[in-house]
């Protein structure tokens, strides 16, 4: 049976059996039973991690210490508010916190705490604790940013949408009279792709464009 440890774009954790491209956490989550509780993160940082790392096997819940999460890929860990960890992804870090800069017009790149305080304002609404999104123009959103379409969740890419599934991605589409989305990525994360930073994306993502 899987774990609980699978992210949606819409920041829910499920059981799936599907893998992805990436992992990550926002601390350990889990109880002795390696089931989750109520809560959904023990720190502002939320980060986005390699699978592989020096060949090391983890446990994916070790008791009391961290929950392992699993993203389809990069778009999908941006959208539920995670970034590049700067450790395991020290380049990928370095890219998203210049493009952070660029984006902002800001004269060095910030710091990640500073990073992860901002993201984490846009994250959640705080009394019901449910994902924050916004309502964008379409013409307006970067590649690589998550909407939500026919109330599911959908990529951004070359000007179209494309509907995702732990299965992959659905063919490319340019909805007539769509003008505006419920925009799924936090505004900062926006920023970051506007600025230039490119999310490892799924290989079905660019083999449905039309």
């Amino acid at each position: 049976m899987p774990l609980q440890n699978r992210v949606l774009p819409t920041q829910e954790i499920v059981a799936d059996p599907a893998r992805g491209l990436l992992m990550g956490n926002r601390g350990s989550l889990h109880g002795p039973d390696r089931r989750l509780g109520t809560t959904r993160w023990r720190s502002k940082a939320w980060i986005c991690c390699v699978l592989d790392w020096k060949g090391i096997r983890r446990d994916p819940m070790p008791p009391g210490r961290w929950t392992a999460l699993f993203f389809f890929d990069e778009a999908v860990a941006l959208a539920a508010g995670h970034r590049p960890c700067h450790y395991c992804r020290r380049r990928d870090f370095l890219l998203y916190a210049g493009a952070w800069a660029t984006g902002r017009g800001l004269g060095e790149r910030p710091r990640a705490a500073a990073m992860d305080a901002q993201l984490h304002s846009e994250r959640v609404e705080p009394r019901t604790r449910r994902q924050r999104t916004t309502v964008r123009p379409l013409a307006e959103l970067p590649d690589g940013a998550m909407i939500r379409y026919d109330g599911s969740p959908a990529l951004i890419l070359g000007h179209q949408v494309l509907p995702w599934s732990w299965t992959g991605y659905a063919v490319a589409r340019r909805p007539p009279g769509l003008r505006e989305a419920e925009v799924l990525t936090p505004p900062a994360n926006l920023v970051v792709l506007q600025g230039g930073f490119a999310p490892l994306l799924h290989p079905s993502a660019r083999s449905q464009l039309r």
